[in-house]
C-alpha cells in the first residue's frame, strides 16, 4: 500500500512538471550585459538558421506531397478514362453476343429444317469422295463450333472487362483516400512554417531587434564608459527614467476590443478606435524604445518601450502605426509622440496592404511584464487590461488622465 502511494505521488510531481512546462512557458532572461545582448543575438542567428532548415524541409515535403497529388489526380482521370474503354468494349462485346446468338439460333433452326427433309443428309451423302464427304461434315461442326468459341471468348472478355472495372474502382478509390492524406500532411507542414500566434514576430523581426539593440547598447556603453566588453552592464550605459503612475497613449477613444481569447486566438492588447489615422500616440509610461518592427505582416509598423513604474519593470507595446516618430535607444518621456494612428491604410492595396490583422483605423496597445525587446512572447506576461483601462468594450474616455475606476 506504502509502495503503491510513492507511485501516485510520484506520478503526480511528474505530472505537475510536464503541466508546467506546457502552460507556463518560460520567459527569456532579461539582458542585463553587453554580453547577454551579444548572445541573445547570436543564438537568434542560430535560431533563424534552423527555421530556415526546417521550414526549407516543410517547403520540399509540401512540394513532394503536391507532385503526388496531381500524379494521384491523373491516375483517377486515366482510371475514368479506362473505366470507360472498358464499358465500351462489354457494350460491344454484348451486341457482338447478341448478334452471334441470333446466327447460331438461325443455324440450328435451319439444321433442323434440312433434317427433316433429308436435306443434310443429301448433302452429306452426295459426296463424291470419302474425303469430300469428311469435308462437308467438317464444314457443318465448323461453322457450329466457330460460333460457339466466338460467344465462349465473349462471354470472358466481358468477364474480364466487368473485373478490369471493379479494380479501376477500387484503385479510384485508393488514390482518393491517398490525396486527402496528403493534403493532410500538406496542411501539418503549413502550420509547421506559420506560427499559432498570429501576432507573434518573425525570426526576422526578432534578428533585427536584436541587432538593433545590440548596435546602440554598444554604441552609447564605448560614448559613456569607454567599454564595449561583456560584462558592461547595460544600465550604466543609458539609464531607464522611472514612473509613478500610467497615461493613456492618447487623448481620446473607444475601447473595440479586449485582451483574451478572440476569434480562435489570442489577442494580447487592448484596441483602441475612435481616432481618425494620423492621430498623435504618447508614451503611457516614460522609458526606452527597445524594439522597432517595420510592415510586420500582422501588426503592421510596432514599437516597443521597456518602462519602470512603480519600482517595477514592464514593457509597452503599440501595434498598427501609421508613422513611428522614434528609434531603439531613444529615451521617452510621457509627453513623447512616438507615433501616429494607424490600421486604414496598411490593409488598402494602394498602399501596398501589408497589415493582415487590422480592418481600420485602431491603436494595438498593450503592456507585459518585464522588460522585453520585441514580443511578449508569452500570453502569462500579458497585463489583462492595461493599466487604467476596464478589460470590457465601448469604455470611453476624453483625456490621458482619465483613468477607469472599478
Amino acid at each position: 500500500m506504502r509502495k503503491y502511494g510513492l507511485k501516485v505521488i510520484n506520478l503526480f510531481i511528474v505530472f505537475l512538471m510536464v503541466f508546467s512546462s506546457l502552460v507556463l512557458p518560460v520567459s527569456a532572461k532579461e539582458a542585463e550585459t553587453l554580453g547577454d545582448l551579444r548572445i541573445a543575438y547570436e543564438n537568434l542567428v542560430a535560431k533563424k538558421q534552423a527555421n530556415d532548415n526546417k521550414t526549407q524541409a516543410a517547403k520540399n515535403e509540401i512540394a513532394r506531397k503536391e507532385a503526388a497529388i496531381t500524379q494521384a489526380e491523373k491516375d483517377i482521370h486515366a482510371a475514368e478514362h479506362d473505366q470507360e474503354v472498358a464499358q465500351e468494349k462489354i457494350d460491344k462485346s454484348n451486341v457482338k453476343i447478341s448478334e452471334l446468338t441470333d446466327e447460331a439460333e438461325k443455324i440450328l433452326l435451319y439444321l433442323q429444317q434440312v433434317e427433316g427433309q433429308n436435306a443434310y443428309v443429301e448433302y452429306v451423302s452426295g459426296a463424291s469422295s470419302i474425303t469430300d464427304l469428311i469435308s462437308r461434315v467438317e464444314a457443318v461442326k465448323q461453322v457450329t463450333g466457330y460460333i460457339q468459341d466466338t460467344m465462349n471468348n465473349l462471354e470472358k472478355e466481358i468477364d474480364n472487362n466487368e473485373k478490369l472495372k471493379i479494380d479501376l474502382e477500387k484503385k479510384q478509390k485508393k488514390l482518393s483516400q491517398q490525396i486527402v492524406t496528403y493534403q493532410g500532411v500538406i496542411a501539418a507542414q503549413y502550420s509547421n512554417i506559420d506560427s499559432y500566434d498570429k501576432y507573434a514576430l518573425s525570426i526576422d523581426e526578432e534578428l533585427e531587434i536584436a541587432k538593433q539593440n545590440y548596435d546602440y547598447y554598444k554604441k552609447v556603453c564605448k560614448e559613456n564608459l569607454g567599454k564595449t566588453n561583456d560584462s558592461v552592464k547595460l544600465e550604466d550605459c543609458s539609464k531607464v527614467p522611472t514612473n509613478s503612475g500610467w497615461l493613456k497613449p492618447l487623448t481620446s477613444g473607444v475601447t473595440t476590443s479586449t485582451v483574451g481569447t478572440r476569434w480562435g486566438s489570442f489577442h494580447n492588447a487592448m484596441d483602441i478606435g475612435g481616432n481618425p489615422e494620423g492621430t498623435k500616440i504618447y508614451a503611457a509610461a516614460a522609458g526606452q524604445v527597445s524594439g522597432i518592427v517595420y510592415r510586420s505582416s500582422c501588426g503592421g509598423n510596432r514599437v516597443y518601450i521597456k518602462v519602470t513604474v512603480g519600482g517595477k519593470k514592464y514593457t509597452t507595446y503599440y501595434y498598427h502605426l501609421l508613422k513611428i516618430n522614434v528609434k531603439v535607444g531613444d529615451i521617452v518621456t510621457q509627453s513623447t509622440v512616438i507615433g501616429t494612428v494607424g490600421g486604414g491604410r496598411s490593409t488598402s492595396s494602394k498602399y501596398g496592404g501589408y497589415d493582415s490583422c487590422t480592418t481600420g483605423a485602431h491603436l494595438h496597445y498593450g503592456v507585459a511584464t518585464g522588460w522585453h525587446n520585441g514580443h511578449v512572447g508569452s500570453r502569462s506576461l500579458v497585463m489583462a487590461p492595461p493599466p487604467g483601462f476596464p478589460n470590457k468594450t465601448g469604455y470611453r474616455f476624453t483625456s490621458r488622465t482619465d483613468f477607469y475606476r472599478p
